[in-house]
């Protein structure tokens, strides 16, 4: 019995005092998120117009600019460096404007017309 009664504080202090001592930390640096990428739609025609890009043919709505207004209208899903093309189509579908090999770095200005 009195090896339990010695025993036991003993015990009981060696798991406090691991509890209690250094613990090995893991550091890491949050993900890397890709650059902003626009394009600002300078939009000069009396009537808006739906703005698009094409990479690989495929063609992607970015959004409606209305008519004599500049917007910044970001760009996602193509990575930064990508050649494009850059379409505006009138609301009406009369005419379109277009702008070949664009490389998207940050901004970039599309003036219309």
């Amino acid at each position: 019995m009195i090896h339990t009664r010695i025993f036991a504080p003993l015990l009981a202090g060696a798991v406090l005092l691991s509890a209690c001592g250094p613990r090995q930390v893991e550091v890491r640096t949050a993900a890397q998120t890709a650059a902003a990428l626009n394009v600002e739609v300078r939009n000069t025609l009396t009537q808006g117009v739906n703005v698009y890009v094409v990479q690989g043919g495929q063609r992607t709505f970015l959004r409606q600019v209305n008519a004599n207004s500049t917007v910044s209208v970001p760009v996602q899903g193509v990575a930064p460096g990508t050649s494009v093309r850059l379409e505006a189509t009138t609301i009406d579908g009369v005419k379109t404007y277009s702008r070949d090999n664009v490389i998207l770095n940050g901004n970039f200005v599309f003036p219309l017309p």
